[in-house]
């Protein structure tokens, strides 16, 4: 395995900074890869400082899928690789829901199969006008499997089928019109607007922000009546832990 570097931490400016840096191989995820993101998730949830995360690929792409030449070596050196493999990746997307902190992701290029699932299970997704998206592991015979849940809620149950059953690839446009893409950015404008768009996010009471990321996604579960019920209580929760307002804490 090399030992190049397969991520750039930074932390400033309230932001956690993730980027993929193999642009020599479009960002692949390989274990490694995936197992080093997800501390480094963990890392900035920990930190106090940290207000948003930014996950971000270096060179002309944001990740073109996994690493088809570390699976391989993977699967020839260890019993039961796949899963371990598949049981990796599951559990960094679940790690960006269970974040209390927004988890943004920014896109340029290619974001394919599993690195369309990273994007995917980030909260949001700031699309340069010339990205491209798709799963096209029907194609190779394998599924979409690990995404497959966060899809259907993202797109819809027609979208999501029409992508991972045709495997297809979408553009930036089309991404952002079906629900796959939260906003699609001008090529000159895209850095600094992702900088605008994640240090507005960072600016926000990191309290309130938990709150709503945690009903949020609760929802999933719940039928509207129970939502209801639970927004009910997370409205009373956030309201008794906010803090004072300067003109209140002065009577």
């Amino acid at each position: 395995m090399s030992d190049e570097p397969r991520l750039r931490i930074a932390i400033f400016g309230g932001i956690g900074r993730a980027t993929l840096a193999r642009p020599s191989n479009q960002n692949a995820l390989d274990q490694r890869t995936v197992v080093e993101l997800r501390h480094a998730l963990e890392e900035f949830e920990a930190d106090g400082e940290v207000r948003a995360v930014l996950i971000a690929g270096e060179g002309d792409h944001f990740c073109a899928g996994n690493d088809l030449a570390d699976l391989a070596a993977t699967l020839e050196s260890t019993e039961g690789g796949e899963a371990e493999d598949a049981s990796a990746l599951g559990r960094l997307f679940l790690g960006v829901r269970q974040m209390s902190k927004p988890v943004i992701a920014a896109v340029q290029g290619r974001a394919l199969a599993g690195g369309a699932g990273l994007a995917t299970a980030c909260d949001v997704v700031l699309a340069r006008e010339d990205a491209t998206f798709g799963y096209p592991e029907v194609r190779l015979g394998t599924v979409p499997a690990i995404v497959m849940t966060m899809l259907r809620r993202s797109v819809g149950e027609k979208h999501a089928f029409d992508l991972i059953a045709s495997g297809r690839l979408v553009q930036a446009a089309e991404a952002e019109r079906i629900g796959l893409v939260s906003r699609v950015l001008s090529r000159a404008a895209f850095e600094c607007e992702v900088e605008r768009i994640v240090l507005g996010l960072a600016s926000h009471s990191s309290r309130g922000m938990a709150f709503t990321k945690r009903l949020f996604y609760a929802l999933d579960g719940m039928d509207f009546r129970e939502g209801l019920d639970e927004g009910v209580k997370v409205n009373a929760e956030a309201r008794a832990a906010a803090e004072p307002s300067p003109a209140r804490s002065k009577e």
